[in-house]
């Protein structure tokens, strides 16, 4: 089943969005059921698996042929995806040891791309949280079609206030959703959510502070996606302060250029390629893994 069809299939049941907290998730909300970027639909059609995040590793230009060959655009849209589930692949990695019986925590789980991927790794259940009505229904919807809906579930919700119980999450994540939110607040609910000793992980871009101040790249993508970009100063500032101890700090800088110069070549540009492709260039933004256990 393509995006297409998952958009306009009917679901189990309607989801109501909860009143948010500020104007700026109602904001949020409505950015988010209102996208339908080719560059997310489009390769999540090459396998199913719909992200919202960008990819990392290098090219496999064997993979994407002969730039002539009338299927040279369809290839090249599958390796994109390649590298974005490849970026999710890294990040499950970091998970540390997950079983059967435990449950994760998606915090901006989108179209349910990673969710599907983690279930399908560990065999584990899966809860995630959005605070897009429309991405809810798509993850849900995909996940029923899997026959996977027992275990993987997307629930509206604010990812500062989950109706998650404390201590009931193995491990928890954020890819690429940690800039629409405060970073204390954010890390204060993964450590009420986490058990003692759980880990939780994020991809990010963020500004680095050697730079000195966000860069005008960076405001380029801020204002492009509606979002606050922090710095990495930030986010280590802010686990200390909520109970989570990094464990690694992994810079993704050089595996995620590929990504962004292959997608600049792509149909599927947006407008905002040459923002990233430029500041990860001139060092004022950063593609980072955190991953830190609750203590």
């Amino acid at each position: 089943m393509t995006s297409a069809e998952l958009t306009t299939a009917p679901t189990p049941s309607a989801l109501r969005i909860p009143g948010p907290a500020t104007p700026y998730q109602g904001d949020i909300a409505r950015y988010w059921d209102g996208e339908a970027r080719p560059v997310n639909l489009r390769l999540g059609d090459v396998d199913g698996l719909y992200h919202h995040h960008y990819g990392i590793g290098e090219v496999d230009t064997a993979a994407l042929g002969d730039p002539d060959d009338r299927e040279s655009e369809k290839k090249l849209i599958a390796e994109l995806h390649r590298l974005e589930s490849a970026q999710t692949d890294v990040l499950l990695g970091h998970l540390g040891d997950i079983g059967s019986g435990d449950t994760l925590v998606d915090a901006g789980c989108g179209r349910g791309g990673s969710m599907v991927m983690a279930h399908q790794r560990f065999g584990c259940s899966v809860e995630g949280m959005t605070l897009s009505a429309k991405q809810a229904d798509f993850a849900n919807g995909r996940a029923a079609e899997l026959g996977i809906d027992d275990r993987v579930r997307a629930t509206v919700c604010n990812m500062l206030s989950t109706p998650f119980a404390t201590g009931s999450a193995a491990a928890s994540w954020n890819n690429e959703s940690s800039m629409y939110v405060d970073l204390d607040d954010l890390f204060a609910e993964h450590s009420r959510v986490l058990k003692a000793g759980g880990r939780y992980v994020t991809i990010t871009g963020c500004w680095n502070p050697r730079y000195g101040q966000p860069s005008k790249w960076v405001s380029q993508i801020n204002a492009h996606f509606e979002c606050n970009i922090h710095s990495r100063r930030e986010y280590l500032r802010a686990m200390a302060d909520n109970r989570l101890v990094p464990q690694a700090v992994i810079d993704l800088t050089p595996d995620t250029l590929p990504y962004w110069e292959l997608r600049a070549t792509s149909s599927l540009v947006t407008g905002i390629e040459d923002a990233f492709i430029n500041s990860y260039r001139d060092g004022s933004f950063q593609y980072v893994l955190i991953a830190a256990d609750r203590v």
